[in-house]
């Protein structure tokens, strides 16, 4: 949610800023701005998206070698061109854009009111300009430790990048709760809320935690702390590259990601799943194996495409490694007093490692004492520098708001890891390990295969682009992914839709059944299909349009159902990984034909980093 980026150096600051708002687009945002120096503080800004603040910018060029630029996600006031980022404070000195929620933004805004401040628009971000300015004015300061003086003063979350027109040649920025990170060049320093708009320059990253900020020159940088503590931060170098974050020829990313997904599954198992020794190796848990294996109970946390991965997780552990498990929602687990503590693990998913609800439940579950392992595809996220062991999903950078590669790969790790489990508890036989272990190996040459049948979904697609409403049923490994298929549909095409255990539909949504209604079955050759052959008996009794997502062989579904779209044969437990593909092309199908904003849906944003 929102974007920061941030530019020093010898450059054209407003190209690097326009350039990096551009591939911070899939955050989700609906407005735009930039704030130049040049002697004075010039800023542009605007609701809409990128390329009308780009427009902005030539009809009246920003120049300067320093600027900061946000897209905003609407939290505190309307999307409208007041409330978009930059703010500035009453004198027009300095220019801040914000990523987060200052929860006690209404009572400091009464205190400056009755100070004589007053303000233009809604947002939270401009009654914290108001607050350095008071500060500075009072205090009688200079701007660093006003800044200072003021985020020690606020309740919330914050990334925050700010340029003075008095400090021509500096930018501040700080951290808490809201990702940033610094990347560094030959005398210019760059600023992102991600690393996509700066891995064109450089592939050096310092990565700023919470509590931290940094004073930023042409010539490099000083991190501190806010209570003025200076630090010492690693630089890490970024395993990504310029062409993971193109388009490489694909309409949209979510249908390069899809496609993607035979490679990234690969590269998920590559030098983990050990197949001629029928073995798994998972060196980022390695320390901690014993934990797992002896631990009485796993807690998994996560939220959105991640929680359904987490549900997947929940079967394959308690099968495979006979590991009790219970699947959390992130955005709840603090909030109930959750039963944890140091003889528990607590396994948090997560595609971005910002996911402000996650993150948090890391930190609930450490305060109580108990193990905290990470499941997450970017290098130095917040959330695999905060965990005690983790495991990389190798998925490569993931653009478009609706989570495809990400979901398989953290399947692909929760299969290794119960395989893993299942060994060392000594529940798991060799020779159901060896025929697990070459299923799994299989699976990328079988995810290619459902990539040929695009035409036949496209059929599909195109018959149901405008029904009102989808069923979605599923059981055992396949009621997670039936979950997963409504809320892609939902994400990016507008469908309501929703996801159901099938034995659960006469309790309730089978009174929505009728000659309108398409209902997606889930129905593989395994221990559930004769259940799933009179779920669709029940459906076509009402008139429901059936669609199957089946395996080749399961014939008795494939003359029931009115459309099929068939799958490869594989291991019962690893059918997820397969199911779920024909849901993401149907989905990206479907949401094309309606003409929606496939790879930046409205009211979404990638990475949900505030509460």
């Amino acid at each position: 949610m929102c974007g920061i980026v941030g530019y020093i150096g010898f450059r054209e600051a407003s190209d690097v800023i326009i350039k990096g708002l551009k591939r911070l687009e899939y955050r989700g945002y609906d407005s735009a701005g930039i704030a130049i120096l040049n002697g004075e503080v010039i800023i542009k800004k605007g609701k809409g998206k990128v390329v009308n603040l780009e427009k902005m910018v030539l009809n009246g060029p920003a120049k300067g070698t320093v600027g900061i630029g946000h897209t905003r996600w609407a939290t505190h006031g309307e999307p409208n061109d007041v409330n978009a980022h930059p703010h500035s404070d009453g004198k027009h000195d300095f220019a801040i854009v914000h990523n987060g929620i200052i929860e006690n933004y209404d009572s400091l805004k009464k205190e400056l009111i009755s100070k004589g401040h007053t303000f233009d628009g809604q947002t939270d971000t401009e009654v914290l300009a108001h607050l350095i300015e008071e500060i500075q004015k009072v205090a009688e300061v200079d701007f660093e430790t006003a800044v200072q003086l003021a985020l020690k003063q606020v309740d919330g979350t914050y990334g925050l990048a700010i340029v003075n027109k008095h400090e021509k040649d500096k930018i501040i920025v700080a951290r808490k709760g809201s990702p940033l990170l610094l990347g560094i060049g030959d005398n210019e320093v760059f600023i992102a809320s991600d690393a996509s708009p700066i891995i064109e320059y450089t592939n050096k990253v310092v990565y700023l935690d919470d509590d931290e900020m940094a004073v930023i020159t042409r010539e490099g940088y000083q991190v501190k702390t806010i209570s003025n503590i200076e630090l010492n931060k690693q630089v890490h170098e970024l395993e990504m590259n310029i062409e993971q974050i193109e388009k490489g020829g694909f309409p949209h990313f979510m249908l390069k990601e899809i496609h993607e997904q035979s490679d990234t599954i690969a590269d998920c198992m590559r030098g983990r799943l050990m197949v001629e020794e029928n073995r798994v190796v998972l060196g980022g848990i390695e320390r901690v194996l014993d934990r797992l294996v002896n631990a009485r109970r796993l807690v998994i946390a996560a939220c959105g495409t991640s929680w359904h991965a987490g549900l997947v997780g929940e079967y394959l552990l308690e099968y495979i490694a006979k590991l009790p498990v219970e699947v959390e929602y992130a955005s709840e687990f603090r909030y109930r007093q959750p039963l944890i503590d140091s003889n528990d693990i607590l396994l948090v998913i997560s595609q971005s490692g910002e996911t402000a609800d996650t993150l948090a439940a890391v930190r609930e579950a450490r305060e109580r004492g108990a193990l905290v392992i990470g499941i997450c595809n970017v290098v130095g996220s917040t959330i695999a520098r905060e965990t005690d062991a983790g495991i990389y999903t190798h998925a490569g950078p993931e653009i478009g708001v609706a989570s495809t590669k990400a979901f398989t790969a953290q399947v692909t790790v929760l299969s290794m890891m119960a395989i893993l489990l299942g060994q060392r508890r000594k529940v798991l036989g060799e020779a159901d390990a060896k025929e697990m272990i070459h299923a799994l190996h299989g699976i990328p040459a079988q995810v290619a295969s459902i990539m040929e049948k695009q035409d036949q979904i496209d059929t599909i697609s195109r018959l149901f682009a405008y029904a009102p409403n989808f069923l979605y049923l599923g059981r055992s490994y396949n009621f997670p992914v039936a979950l997963e298929g409504a809320l892609k549909l939902k994400e990016i095409s507008y469908i309501h839709a929703e996801g159901y255990p099938a034995a659960e539909m006469k309790h309730g949504p089978i009174a929505l059944i009728d000659e309108h209604m398409p209902v997606v079955v889930l129905a593989v050759t395994d221990h559930t299909n004769d259940k799933m052959i009179s779920n669709i008996e029940e459906v076509r009794a009402r008139k429901g349009r059936v669609i199957a997502i089946t395996t080749e062989n399961n014939h008795d579904v494939r003359n029931l159902a009115e459309f099929c779209i068939t799958i490869p044969e594989t291991h019962d437990v690893l059918t997820p990984l397969l199911t779920v593909i024909p849901l993401q092309i149907l989905s990206y199908q479907i949401a094309v034909y309606r003409k929606c904003h496939v790879d930046q849906p409205r009211n979404l944003a990638k990475s949900v980093t505030v509460e």
